[in-house]
């Protein structure tokens, strides 16, 4: 059998999708579709709610970025699947799956050095809080955003750079619903051994070090909150840290479960699930988590009902 070629000059891939039953396309179409929409909707009105009461601005800097990041996440994925799903060829071209996987791991990772930020905002808050303005001020927040980025598109730049010098041959059929790593990596028919000791490496640098300092910052809070005397007052401490950790373990939860095995007990069913958690569901929850248990954030959501029918 002759075996093609598919590297640069490929036509590009065929995005199996989210299930190979066809019955299943339009309800998963109306499921994503509307997970989406309340993902988007939920988000910006977080943003809004944060830039309408200037109170807000500093003390949730690194959640109106985050609902940034996690639209640009989220579009990057789903408006694509959602094409597919009504599609018969599902195709993404060569070039659009190099691209497509270039900003789901910029922007993912990005989500990821937020969340340490935002980790190490609440480590500020609660064991020095007389010097959380002078510590955590706009200067700071901004260049804490600014390395994030910096950090995460590098780390993506490597990853779509040693992925173009792959060779992919016979097969281009990717068991998955868009262009993520490791269904890639299976397609290739070039020794990507090498290829993926590099990654592994740079990855376990750019994913585990944030994760490391969440860790880092809750032991410290845990430790300065059990020596508050009263049961309100850890309560209190406590209470503030409870949507970040649901988000974080959420994020974490589903990213470790995919990313952090070897190639070869990789499982294209359970990987799609999973990978669905992080990329579509928990953007979508955050809004829910943090204005739920947030007074400042439901004040801001006043507010902002406020000007609207104002």
């Amino acid at each position: 059998m002759e075996i093609k070629n598919y590297s640069s000059s490929a036509s590009g891939f065929i995005l199996l999708g989210l299930s190979s039953n066809p019955q299943l396309e339009k309800p998963l179409f109306a499921v994503f579709l509307t997970m989406y929409l309340v993902m988007v909707v939920g988000n910006v009105l977080i943003i809004l709610a944060i830039h309408s009461d200037s109170r807000l601005h500093t003390p949730m800097f690194f959640l109106s970025n985050l609902s940034f990041i996690d639209i640009c996440f989220v579009t990057v994925i789903v408006p694509k699947t959602l094409v597919n799903l009504l599609s018969e060829t599902k195709t993404i071209s060569y070039v659009g799956c190099l691209v497509q996987m270039y900003f789901f791991m910029a922007f993912g990772n990005t989500d990821s050095y937020l969340l340490a930020s935002m980790a190490i905002d609440r480590l500020v808050a609660i064991c020095d809080p007389f010097h959380y303005d002078v510590v955590m001020n706009l200067r700071c927040c901004l260049l804490m955003l600014l390395g994030s980025c910096t950090i995460s598109h590098l780390h993506s730049l490597l990853w779509v750079l040693l992925m173009s010098c792959l060779s992919f041959c016979a097969s281009h059929i990717i068991k998955h619903f868009f262009c993520d790593t490791q269904p890639v990596l299976k397609l290739s028919c070039s020794d990507t051994s090498s290829s993926q000791i590099v990654v592994m490496t740079e990855t376990l640098a750019v994913i585990v070090t944030p994760f490391l300092c969440i860790l880092f910052s809750y032991m410290r809070i845990i430790i300065t909150v059990l020596r508050i005397p009263s049961a309100a007052g850890k309560w209190k401490a406590f209470s503030t840290c409870s949507s970040h950790l649901s988000v974080v373990a959420l994020f974490y939860g589903s990213v470790i479960y995919v990313y952090f095995r070897p190639l070869s007990m990789y499982s294209v069913v359970k990987d799609r699930v999973a990978t669905v958690m992080f990329t579509v569901v928990t953007p979508m929850l955050n809004p829910f988590i943090y204005s739920l248990r947030n007074k400042d954030m439901k004040r801001g959501l006043g507010k902002l009902r406020d000007k609207i029918h104002s």
